[in-house]
């Protein structure tokens, strides 16, 4: 009898504290990957932010030496037609 005693002991009262133990385990290990995670995300957030910034800068670069080029070669097509003494009547390239 007192083996049987001891096996309903176990079973009524140390199952729940195991249980309870695993439980608060588990939920403190949840706790420590939602922290990481939050961290995680913090960081992806700003380097996605920071290479916004520089796509921003590149992309202002970008347009600058287009118009540079752009306006440049437009000029320069006028000074070889102003060099070559035409008056630009023959081009239709513009």
């Amino acid at each position: 009898m007192p083996t049987s005693m001891l096996i309903f002991f176990m079973i009524v009262v140390g199952l729940p504290v195991i249980a309870g133990i695993w439980g608060n385990y588990m939920r403190q290990k949840m706790k420590l990957r939602e922290r990481e995670l939050e961290v995680l995300g913090a960081q992806t957030a700003e380097k996605a932010a920071q290479y916004a910034a520089q796509v921003e800068r590149l992309e202002q670069r970008v347009r600058v030496l287009e118009r540079i080029v752009t306006d440049r070669g437009f000029n320069l097509a006028n000074e070889i037609d102003q060099l070559r003494g035409d008056d630009g009547a023959a081009r239709t390239d513009h």
